[in-house]
């Protein structure tokens, strides 16, 4: 199960340095390779937490990420009415960093 908390770490970091390169998320986001990967790896986020055991959601209140990030996931791989990409800038500003915060937090307490 660690290596999949890993990769999520992974992923959110990833994310982090495609921000920083590009000068910020909107800048990230206009940008056709940037906001591929972003999507990219908010997608493999939502389906590793799909993955991850229901107890250790539950131990760690990541349901709620969980849910979000999954459901996430499905809009970005199916297009479902193209894709908001103001709710794209606010997971990465504010969901990313939180859910970054409690998986940091479980590994460094394990």
């Amino acid at each position: 199960m660690y290596e999949k908390i890993d990769f999520i770490l992974e992923m959110i970091e990833n994310i982090e340095k495609i921000v920083k390169r590009h000068n910020g998320v909107v800048k990230a986001l206009s940008d056709f390779e940037g906001q591929m990967a972003i999507l990219m790896g908010i997608a493999q986020i939502g389906e590793t937490l799909n993955k991850i055991d229901d107890n250790f959601i539950e131990k760690f209140d990541l349901t709620e990420e969980t849910l979000g990030a999954y459901y996430t996931r499905n809009y970005i791989v199916h297009d479902y009415e193209g894709i908001d990409l103001m709710i794209v800038e606010t997971i990465v500003r504010k969901n990313l960093p939180v859910l970054k915060e409690k998986l940091l937090k479980d590994k460094n307490e394990n």
